[in-house]
């Protein structure tokens, strides 16, 4: 591979590379400052004129993901070094970039790993169809047939890629599919998370940074929506170089390449990864070199800023008056024309799929806490608690589990409006709702959580589940209302993002050759705060944000899709609530679950492998189901387990065993009263109760018959032995006298115990088993007793009820029951001493 580099990346290439790279970074060097400027000047009269709108009811996590990791495994990994398929161990940590280790032991001794995947930019396949249909795009001309691999065979039939239009593709298989579908999520989840690259926290930089990247699109005729506007800056920046760099220089290698089509096909990806990591190595360089150099000027721009505040202010509005006056009457004009018939249709497209998603981050979190729920009706101590809560608190980074959620929005289609608005694809919109979802469920969960937390404090006797409820309930109250405000903002940003790209398309050829006559207008002290390029692009948004209020106001009023109306606003209805967010994280298993164990002696010293140890997954590791299948002349390891780390599936909830493998009892009136919305559940429930009753009862009843039919065998053979002895009629009167009594010990216990009552009992309430023992006083043979024993034990075990639940009233009748066996025991043992006493005067 390094040979088929260095060939076709001579040095004249390399320069043409520098070259380009050169000139796009300086041009976008140039922007940067201008809008570095006015970032910071927009960031100070926010923080002093503050900003409108409603208050986010829910609290916000600052650092999620802490001391946690997210997904690790084993799979089968195709090496590009070798042409061949090995066994790898990924393991996927707070950052979402994807390390792959030669093995589990690799990773636990703290080596190295083999390579790491940034998913920022990629796409994850689950079929080799759909990846040749890309890599055919990537060289023209050259077709690959579909069905035909096109460089390796894949060595199960569950594929799992990551392509990307520039970088190196990745190719995984699993054993089963339901691997498949865990790894798909947990990979979707790394690109949606790394895709979301600039930070929201810095107001100044990435504003800065997104007007530079649009302003230098648009200045070379590209308007619409950009699907590489994913990662960190140099990543944006790389592909910004790569969409005019990859075709100068496919032109200039293509016709160089040899071999057959796949061949060819392969080593074009290898020369366009090699061309991308150079790209993105320059581009990162000098990026950090422009950032540095505004940083260093902004003290100077901050004491301007705050000296001549005002004044800027009212020289901006002059100029804003002038620039309207001019665009304002074609603007309009447009506006009628070609944006206000099709805002409704795409305001409608946007919210059904948006909307289901939301419902189900909903449902998803409900259900959660209703099986928490039901799980602490028999066993509901703190520790129990702190054990469900462990689990809940990262619900929202559970790629698995919230698939539900994010597939609900993935249907989510711009059919017929793409070409119109110039909108490439849903993707950007699709994963922006997706990352929103994500942050609401967060915040749901911490929320919960705090007055969770607040709430055991100094309460001792309370039942949890009613606390439980009653924090459920205030949650839900203020996740409806911030998912009302999150979704409405998301509508009017899309609808932003889909128009105002147009608009300007159509606006800037009559409208750009009059602007630079405006910048007379502004004094020189100003003018790097003022730029008439972002006042005319701010009138042409405030022409049509006015349509687009309206829109999503009157869907509001008519309460579609659950939203509320502008004027609800429910400010200070927790005025304490948000100071909760300021305590330090909860760690619920080390409060309320006994603290952490002991880390083994050989890493006793070595803190990194502490750290390692102590680090928490928010995913168990795949348990493969049976035997993996291991490749010829391969070595595969065998995929490893977790321990404490129970798998947290949606199919986890039709087994009937609790996950902390107790049994559990479920009270019909306590769940009427606490769960009164999960109606099939109870059902399930209850119907599970009454058969481990009737289970419990049949066995003790079972039981006490086996006793009985062991006592009266015993008594036929003492009558026979006490025939043969006619010495003494004295000690036979005794011995008999003796012997009744323990059988009428367990008659009483009998009449005692309704569940223990034989098939001559009118008051009993089960039937009899057609084989069931004989009664007292009946002779048994030892062969019928045999034969009783089997038919008894057999269906012992068909009536035995193997659900896992079990109330305390059943252990309470068990512990009785026993306690009953155990005095038939003793009053046997006096009778078998009475036996002794009597052979031996007759043996006299």
């Amino acid at each position: 591979m390094g040979d088929l580099i260095s060939t076709h990346l001579d040095e004249g290439k390399r320069e043409v590379i520098t070259a380009r790279t050169g000139e796009l970074m300086g041009e976008f060097g140039r922007l940067y400052e201008q809008q570095y400027a006015v970032a910071l000047f927009n960031k100070m009269r926010y923080d002093i004129e503050g900003g409108g709108g409603p208050q986010n009811q829910l609290l916000h996590r600052k650092v999620p993901l802490k001391n946690k990791s997210i997904f690790s495994g084993a799979l089968f990994q195709y090496l590009e070094e070798n042409k061949k398929w090995r066994n790898r161990f990924l393991f996927i940590p707070d950052s979402y970039n994807i390390n792959y280790y030669e093995n589990k032991q690799a990773h636990d001794r703290g080596l190295h790993p083999k390579g790491t995947i940034n998913c920022a930019g990629y796409r994850v396949l689950t079929s080799m169809e759909e990846y040749l249909e890309l890599l055919n795009t990537s060289l023209p001309g050259v077709k690959a047939k579909v069905g035909s691999s096109p460089f390796l065979k894949c060595a199960t039939q569950f594929p799992l890629i990551l392509w990307h239009p520039y970088a190196r593709h990745y190719y995984f298989c699993m054993v089963t599919e339901k691997e498949q579908q865990k790894w798909n999520a947990v990979f979707q989840d790394c690109v949606r998370h790394t895709n979301n690259g600039l930070p929201e926290e810095c107001k100044v930089q990435t504003p800065t940074f997104t007007d530079a990247v649009r302003l230098y699109r648009q200045t070379h005729g590209h308007y619409g929506t950009w699907d590489m506007m994913c990662g960190m800056p140099p990543q944006i920046l790389a592909n910004l170089v790569m969409e005019t760099l990859l075709p100068e220089m496919r032109d200039l290698i293509t016709p160089k390449l040899k071999g057959k089509m796949h061949e060819r096909q392969r080593n074009w990806m290898l020369i366009s990864d090699a061309v991308y990591g150079l790209v993105q190595s320059q581009t990162q360089a000098q990026y950090e070199a422009v950032v540095q150099s505004c940083e260093a000027g902004r003290p100077p721009l901050e004491t301007t800023i705050r000296t001549d505040m005002d004044q800027i202010i009212t020289s901006k509005e002059h100029v804003c008056s002038k620039i309207r006056a001019l665009v304002l009457p074609k603007a309009e004009k447009l506006l009628k024309v070609s944006i206000q018939p099709y805002i409704s249709s795409i305001l409608d497209a946007l919210m059904e799929p948006t909307s289901r998603g939301f419902f189900e981050v909903r449902d998803l979190f409900f259900r959660e806490l209703v099986d928490m729920s039901k799980n602490l009706l028999n066993d509901g101590n703190k520790e129990k608690l702190g054990e469900h809560m462990e689990k809940i608190s990262m619900l929202a980074f559970h790629p698995v589990k919230m698939q539900s959620c994010y597939e609900k929005v993935e249907t989510l289609s711009l059919e017929g409006l793409q070409q119109r608005f110039d909108v490439s694809s849903p993707s950007v919109f699709v994963q922006r709702a997706q990352i929103l979802m994500r942050e609401q469920m967060d915040d749901a969960v911490y929320t919960f959580e705090q007055l969770l937390h607040q709430s055991l404090e100094g309460q001792e006797g309370e039942d949890l589940c009613k606390t439980t409820q009653r924090c459920q309930d205030r949650v839900i109250k203020k996740f409806d209302y911030d998912s009302s405000t999150v979704r409405k903002k998301f509508f009017r940003e899309a609808l932003l993002q889909i128009f105002i790209p147009y608009m300007l398309k159509q606006l800037s050829p009559s409208c750009s050759a009059e602007l630079p006559r405006f910048q007379e207008l502004i004094f020189e002290d100003f003018s790097r705060f003022i730029l008439v390029e972002n006042i005319f692009e701010e009138v042409v948004l405030h022409t049509v944000m006015k349509d687009i209020m309206m829109a999503v106001k009157e869907a509001a009023v008519q309460r579609r899709h659950n939203l509320y109306r502008d004027s609800i606003v429910l400010t200070n209805s927790d005025p304490n609530l948000h100071l909760l967010g300021e305590n330090p994280p909860i760690d619920w298993a080390e409060e309320y679950g006994g603290g952490q164990e002991e880390v083994d002696g050989e890493n006793a010293g070595d803190p990194e492998a502490q750290k390692r140890r102590r680090m928490k997954q928010v995913v168990s590791m795949i348990q493969i189901e049976g035997n993996a299948s291991v490749l010829p002349n391969e070595s595969c390891l065998e995929v490893p387990t977790v321990d404490n780390i129970p798998e947290e599936e949606a199919e986890v909830r039709s087994e009937k065993q609790v996950p902390n493998g107790t049994k559990k009892d479920v009270n019909k009136n306590a769940i009427d009263e606490i769960l009164p919305t999960n109606g099939s559940a109870i059902k399930e429930e209850e119907s599970t109760a009454e058969k481990s009753l009737q289970g419990t009862e049949s066995k003790s009843a079972i039981d006490c018959a086996i006793q009985e039919i062991e006592n009266a065998v015993q008594e036929e053979e003492h009558e026979l032995r006490t025939q043969k002895t006619a010495e003494s009629s004295s000690l036979k009167e005794e011995t008999a006298a003796e012997e009744v009594k323990p059988t009428s010990n367990c008659e009483e216990e009998a009449r005692l115990n309704p569940a223990d009552t034989n098939k001559d009992s009118p008051s009993s309430t089960e039937e009899e088993p057609l084989d069931s023992p004989v009664r007292e006083g009946e002779a048994v043979t030892p062969s019928d007793q045999q034969e009783n024993h089997i038919t008894a034990s057999t269906h012992d075990s068909s009536q035995h009820d193997d659900s896992g639940f079990q109330s305390p009233t059943n252990e309470a009748a068990e512990e009785e029951h026993q306690a009953g066996k155990e005095e038939c025991n003793d009053s046997e043992t006096g009778e078998d001493i009475g036996k002794g006493e009597s052979a031996h005067m007759d043996h006299q």
